[in-house]
């Protein structure tokens, strides 16, 4: 029996492995692919589609998002954490131990789990927006806003989060043009009336990207579509920002552990779950932050708090000198 699984190879999955390791509980990481629920768990996290990192604390020059989670991972390896190319598609928590079911089929017991499946940004589903991922088109206002200095952008969205990227981003772009489908905003009337206020910030009403246009290198324009006559228009940007929502990787958990509304993972405390031994951390239960940094912050409160029930369990007999 293991002592802890980690399920996900983001920030938050790495870093707890990272902790675990050095408390010698020999943690074993799932790294991610398909769920049998269709949801997709990257190997890496959203890092994997970040070009350029420049907020992690100790690279001042900037490192890319598949290099910092590289480098977490060997880190994590240099402290005896075994990783593994599968999927965890079936769980029970109802007892001890925890039971968790690999993608090829197999049972396997832990005494703590951590959950690092972290989310997926939505997406609009056109070609030309995965052609220009990290060129242009991004996820992350925060992560990404400095890039696009004195450039005209877009972001697309209607909700709080939408609002919130964009007043972001006035920081540095020379205009923000918010892309909505409908002629009225779903975000509460507070955000709304702070964004439409600012100087910067004007919307594109009933209206949708039919294209993301560029030079094969970089973002140039957008394409717009009209959702009421269907006219089209071009407009000319450096950058589009998605800000349609995330999704969380959570649905193998659902009759498992307590989900917040929105799909999160709902945390009894730090980063405990309803269920006991298991733990979450990253994005699968933070909605608001959403940063490497504050999911790396929650894989070490993780690992500490799964190896302080390890040694509760240890002390009063329930765990053995397993492996």
């Amino acid at each position: 029996m293991h002592k802890v699984v980690i399920i996900g190879s983001g920030p938050a999955g790495q870093t707890a492995a990272i902790y675990a390791g050095r408390a010698r509980l020999e943690p074993v990481v799932f790294e991610g692919g398909f769920l049998s629920t269709g949801d997709l768990m990257t190997t890496g996290g959203q890092l994997m589609i970040t070009s350029e990192v420049e907020n992690f604390p100790g690279f001042p020059q900037g490192v890319t998002g598949p290099e910092l989670v590289e480098r977490c991972r060997e880190q994590a390896k240099r402290f005896g954490a075994v990783h593994r190319e599968d999927v965890i598609d079936e769980v029970d928590f109802s007892g001890f131990p925890l039971r968790l079911k690999t993608g090829n089929g197999d049972w396997l017991e832990t005494a703590t789990v951590i959950i690092a499946t972290g989310a997926n940004a939505k997406w609009m589903g056109i070609e030309s927006e995965q052609r220009y991922l990290n060129r242009g088109v991004s996820a992350c206002a925060t992560c990404d806003g400095a890039f696009y200095k004195d450039v005209h952008v877009l972001v697309v969205g209607g909700g709080d989060s939408a609002m919130e990227e964009a007043t972001f981003l006035t920081r540095y772009a020379s205009h923000v043009t918010l892309v909505h489908r409908r002629d009225q905003f779903r975000a509460s009337k507070i955000m709304v009336d702070r964004a439409l206020k600012h100087p910067k910030i004007s919307v594109a009403y009933n209206a949708v990207i039919d294209e993301i246009l560029g030079d094969d290198k970089k973002v140039t324009a957008a394409r717009l579509r009209s959702s009421v006559d269907g006219s089209v228009r071009e407009v000319a940007c450096g950058a589009v920002f998605m800000a349609i929502g995330h999704d969380p990787n959570t649905k193998i958990f659902r009759d498992h552990v307590e989900l917040r509304p929105d799909g999160y993972i709902k945390l009894n405390g730090w980063t405990q779950t309803s269920a006991k031994g298991v733990f979450a951390a990253g994005d699968v239960a933070d909605s608001r932050y959403r940063q490497a940094i504050s999911a790396a912050g929650m894989g070490c409160m993780a690992a500490i708090d799964a190896e302080k029930l390890v040694e509760e369990y240890e002390a009063t007999g329930v765990l053995g000198g397993h492996g």
